[in-house]
Protein backbone atom coordinates (compact mmCIF):
# COMPACT_ATOMS: atom_id res chain seq x y z
CA UNK A 1 0.00 0.00 0.00
CA UNK A 2 2.99 2.25 0.98
CA UNK A 3 4.50 1.87 -2.73
CA UNK A 4 1.74 3.56 -4.47
CA UNK A 5 1.89 7.71 -3.34
CA UNK A 6 -1.85 8.04 -3.85
CA UNK A 7 -2.93 5.12 -2.45
CA UNK A 8 -0.27 5.98 0.46
CA UNK A 9 -2.11 9.50 0.83
CA UNK A 10 -5.59 7.59 0.79
CA UNK A 11 -4.62 5.41 3.69
CA UNK A 12 -3.15 8.17 5.78
CA UNK A 13 -6.56 10.03 5.15
CA UNK A 14 -8.64 7.20 5.85
CA UNK A 15 -6.21 6.22 8.82
CA UNK A 16 -6.12 9.63 10.64
CA UNK A 17 -9.63 9.91 11.65
CA UNK A 18 -10.32 5.88 12.07
CA UNK A 19 -8.95 2.56 13.24
CA UNK A 20 -5.77 2.03 11.66
CA UNK A 21 -6.29 -1.92 11.44
CA UNK A 22 -9.88 -1.52 10.20
CA UNK A 23 -8.44 0.77 8.11
CA UNK A 24 -6.03 -1.24 6.44
CA UNK A 25 -8.57 -3.99 5.83
CA UNK A 26 -11.38 -1.91 4.48
CA UNK A 27 -9.03 -0.24 2.00
CA UNK A 28 -7.08 -3.74 0.63
CA UNK A 29 -10.29 -5.73 0.89
CA UNK A 30 -13.46 -4.14 -0.26
CA UNK A 31 -11.91 -0.63 -1.43
CA UNK A 32 -9.40 -2.69 -3.45
CA UNK A 33 -11.79 -5.33 -4.65
CA UNK A 34 -14.41 -1.76 -5.67
CA UNK A 35 -11.84 -0.42 -7.72
CA UNK A 36 -11.04 -3.33 -9.55
CA UNK A 37 -14.51 -4.07 -10.57
CA UNK A 38 -14.85 -0.66 -11.71
CA UNK A 39 -11.19 -0.32 -12.99
CA UNK A 40 -10.63 2.96 -11.65
CA UNK A 41 -7.22 4.30 -9.99
CA UNK A 42 -7.57 5.02 -5.89
CA UNK A 43 -7.45 8.73 -7.22
CA UNK A 44 -11.09 7.64 -8.94
CA UNK A 45 -12.05 6.01 -5.51
CA UNK A 46 -15.99 6.48 -6.06
CA UNK A 47 -15.83 6.99 -2.00
CA UNK A 48 -14.05 9.34 0.06
CA UNK A 49 -11.38 8.98 2.92
CA UNK A 50 -13.64 10.93 4.73
CA UNK A 51 -16.92 8.90 4.65
CA UNK A 52 -14.70 5.26 4.40
CA UNK A 53 -13.65 6.86 8.29
CA UNK A 54 -17.18 7.55 8.89
CA UNK A 55 -18.05 3.53 8.32
CA UNK A 56 -14.99 2.59 10.02
CA UNK A 57 -15.54 4.49 13.08
CA UNK A 58 -19.28 3.45 13.03
CA UNK A 59 -18.31 -0.25 13.44
CA UNK A 60 -16.02 0.46 15.83
CA UNK A 61 -18.37 2.42 17.90
CA UNK A 62 -20.82 -0.94 17.40
CA UNK A 63 -23.46 0.90 15.78
CA UNK A 64 -23.21 -1.03 12.84
CA UNK A 65 -21.86 -4.60 12.33
CA UNK A 66 -19.63 -5.65 10.05
CA UNK A 67 -22.31 -7.36 7.58
CA UNK A 68 -24.15 -4.12 7.69
CA UNK A 69 -21.26 -2.21 6.91
CA UNK A 70 -20.19 -4.31 3.64
CA UNK A 71 -24.23 -3.31 2.80
CA UNK A 72 -23.63 0.24 3.56
CA UNK A 73 -20.03 0.37 1.43
CA UNK A 74 -22.16 -1.17 -1.36
CA UNK A 75 -25.10 1.78 -1.46
CA UNK A 76 -21.91 4.63 -0.69
CA UNK A 77 -20.06 3.31 -3.67
CA UNK A 78 -22.95 4.52 -5.82
CA UNK A 79 -21.76 8.26 -5.55
CA UNK A 80 -19.82 8.85 -2.22
CA UNK A 81 -22.84 8.42 -0.32
CA UNK A 82 -22.18 9.73 3.98
CA UNK A 83 -22.39 6.24 5.84
CA UNK A 84 -24.07 8.00 8.47
CA UNK A 85 -27.31 9.39 6.80
CA UNK A 86 -27.60 5.85 4.76
CA UNK A 87 -27.53 3.97 8.34
CA UNK A 88 -30.55 7.03 9.42
CA UNK A 89 -32.20 6.51 5.70
CA UNK A 90 -32.44 2.93 6.08
CA UNK A 91 -32.73 2.40 9.44
CA UNK A 92 -29.65 -0.31 9.40
CA UNK A 93 -28.44 0.54 13.09
CA UNK A 94 -27.57 -2.54 15.37
CA UNK A 95 -30.05 -3.47 17.96
CA UNK A 96 -27.79 -3.52 20.82
CA UNK A 97 -30.28 -2.60 23.87
CA UNK A 98 -30.10 -5.89 25.88
CA UNK A 99 -34.06 -5.53 26.95
CA UNK A 100 -34.58 -6.07 23.38
CA UNK A 101 -32.47 -8.73 22.16
CA UNK A 102 -34.04 -10.64 25.63
CA UNK A 103 -37.20 -10.69 24.58
CA UNK A 104 -36.48 -11.71 20.63
CA UNK A 105 -34.20 -14.33 22.32
CA UNK A 106 -36.72 -15.42 25.16
CA UNK A 107 -38.88 -15.70 22.56
CA UNK A 108 -36.63 -18.02 20.39
CA UNK A 109 -36.04 -20.61 23.50
CA UNK A 110 -39.91 -20.78 23.94
CA UNK A 111 -40.53 -21.37 20.44
CA UNK A 112 -38.18 -24.27 20.29
CA UNK A 113 -37.93 -26.33 23.11
CA UNK A 114 -36.58 -29.62 21.92
CA UNK A 115 -33.23 -27.90 21.15
CA UNK A 116 -32.50 -26.34 23.81
CA UNK A 117 -33.03 -29.94 25.71
CA UNK A 118 -30.61 -30.92 22.91
CA UNK A 119 -28.21 -28.08 23.20
CA UNK A 120 -28.37 -28.61 27.34
CA UNK A 121 -27.99 -32.34 26.46
CA UNK A 122 -24.56 -31.67 25.07
CA UNK A 123 -25.41 -30.85 21.63
CA UNK A 124 -23.14 -27.66 21.82
CA UNK A 125 -23.55 -27.24 17.54
CA UNK A 126 -27.29 -25.82 18.33
CA UNK A 127 -26.08 -22.73 19.54
CA UNK A 128 -25.42 -21.69 16.20
CA UNK A 129 -28.94 -22.36 15.32
CA UNK A 130 -30.24 -20.19 18.07
CA UNK A 131 -27.51 -17.52 16.91
CA UNK A 132 -29.22 -17.28 14.00
CA UNK A 133 -32.75 -17.34 14.68
CA UNK A 134 -31.97 -14.74 16.60
CA UNK A 135 -30.33 -13.00 13.46
CA UNK A 136 -33.12 -13.72 11.63
CA UNK A 137 -35.74 -12.62 13.76
CA UNK A 138 -33.89 -9.50 14.18
CA UNK A 139 -33.56 -8.64 10.48
CA UNK A 140 -29.84 -9.03 10.85
CA UNK A 141 -29.60 -6.09 13.46
CA UNK A 142 -28.83 -7.77 16.43
CA UNK A 143 -25.37 -7.45 17.67
CA UNK A 144 -23.87 -10.52 17.59
CA UNK A 145 -21.77 -9.92 20.56
CA UNK A 146 -24.82 -8.65 22.90
CA UNK A 147 -26.23 -12.06 21.45
CA UNK A 148 -23.87 -14.67 22.15
CA UNK A 149 -23.72 -13.31 25.43
CA UNK A 150 -27.20 -13.21 26.30
CA UNK A 151 -27.73 -16.99 25.16
CA UNK A 152 -25.00 -18.30 26.82
CA UNK A 153 -26.55 -17.26 30.30
CA UNK A 154 -30.04 -18.33 28.65
CA UNK A 155 -29.22 -21.56 27.62
CA UNK A 156 -26.50 -22.63 30.91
Amino acid sequence: MVSDIDTSKYFEEVSKNSDVKLATNWITGELFALLNEKNLEITESPISSKNLSKLINLIKKGTISGKIAKTIFELMSDGDKDPEKIVEEKGLKQQSDPKELEKIIDKIISENPKNVELYKSGKDKLFGFFVGQVMKSSGGKANPQLVNEILKKKLN
